[in-house]
């Protein structure tokens, strides 16, 4: 497929063709719809996540010429339309690359937005015909899978990095394609980082309610049979603790992200997970205040199993910030995962000690 298609699902940003000597383009809108902003939504939440992609290939904004900028993105459509809405106010192209629905950094990481990725689609567009004095930008986050100067030297076509926001790419056309230092610094400011979380919350809110469904069973099972108020009392106290431990991980660690001691994200989630732990212990909990083995072992199992539990969502928020690199999360997996498993095994087996000696 050599051009962009319009799109069944999303219409309407398509809102007309431009005719060049490749043939016609598809001329995109810069507003966004309803649709549009509610699928913002959608992927904050992760709701079909993989499915949410623009066909990769050549858009128009405007009216662009030989000689206007061609602006680079992935083909996963919240990129697309963030970028797309950035640059209302200038006449460009918009080069799509196949990343599989991936957004710009983490293709770049996986290796689906590469310097082959961006010849090939090159190739497949005829962009060297449509802007032969075109410039070629290149989003920043890019830069760890695309080698600028090899898609020059082999496109013959200037080729350069934009910055990291999509909001300062009109300024920095303004600016003869020059960036600022303020344009090259990539920010992941609170606000920033929260914005990621709800996908977190609702991927581990699965296995929560897994976990209260285990604990009320648990909590009603005794050699005298099954008491309704006990399951429930097991299933309010604990509920309480382990939606804690979920909301430390996913939350409460990004929130906090710069100020919390250590450099490893799961380093940072076990202290939080570790202070809520230790909020729950000392309160007068059900299931923490029994007389006797079960207190205790619930206690125990309370200091364990919370931290491990907030350790491991905050170690999965790696995925989301441009903080880390790919070698070091390897070296955080090798050495967290497993003092985070261990730490939760011990945590379950002492509160089952506590269960069947109680």
């Amino acid at each position: 497929m050599s051009h962009a298609n319009i799109s069944r699902k999303s219409p309407s940003r398509i809102t007309g063709s431009l005719e060049t000597v490749a043939g016609n383009i598809p001329q995109i809108s810069t507003k966004l719809t309803l649709m549009d902003i509610l699928g913002f939504w959608r992927m904050r939440w992760g709701i079909g996540r993989m499915n949410y992609k623009v066909e990769p290939g050549l858009y128009a904004i405007g009216s662009p010429g030989p000689d206007s900028p061609v602006l680079v993105s992935a083909n996963y459509k919240m990129s697309f339309d963030i970028l797309r809405r950035a640059v209302s106010s200038h006449n460009a192209w918009v080069f799509v690359i196949d990343t599989k629905g991936v957004n710009v950094w983490c293709a770049a990481g996986k290796g689906t937005f590469s310097t082959g990725a961006v010849l090939w689609q090159i190739k497949l567009t005829g962009l060297q015909k449509i802007a032969p004095h075109g410039t070629i930008i290149l989003p920043q986050l890019s830069a760890t899978g695309v080698k600028a100067h090899e898609v020059q030297k082999i496109s013959g076509l200037r080729t350069v990095f934009g910055p990291v926001r999509a909001d300062d790419i009109p300024a920095f056309l303004d600016n003869g394609m020059k960036a600022t230092a303020e344009m090259r610094k990539v920010k992941f400011g609170m606000i920033d980082r929260l914005v990621l979380t709800p996908v977190e919350i609702k991927s581990a809110f699965r296995y929560l309610i897994l976990l209260l469904f285990i604990l009320f069973i648990l909590g009603g099972v005794s050699l005298v049979g099954f008491s309704v108020d006990k399951a429930w009392s097991m299933f309010v106290s604990g509920g309480v603790a382990l939606l804690g431990a979920v909301l430390t991980g996913t939350v409460i660690t990004p929130m906090l992200l710069p100020w919390v001691p250590g450099r490893a994200f799961s380093l940072k989630g076990g202290q939080v997970g570790l202070a809520w732990a230790l909020a729950v212990s000392a309160y007068n909990w059900n299931f923490l205040s029994e007389v006797g083995l079960p207190g205790i072992t619930n206690r125990i199992a309370a200091l364990l199993a919370i931290p491990a539990i907030s350790a491991y969502l905050a170690f999965n928020f790696t995925g989301s910030t441009t903080y880390t690199s790919m070698s070091g999360v390897r070296k955080e997996m090798r050495l967290a995962l497993p003092l985070i498993l261990g730490a939760g095994i011990v945590g379950i087996l002492v509160f089952l000690v506590g269960l069947v000696k109680g």
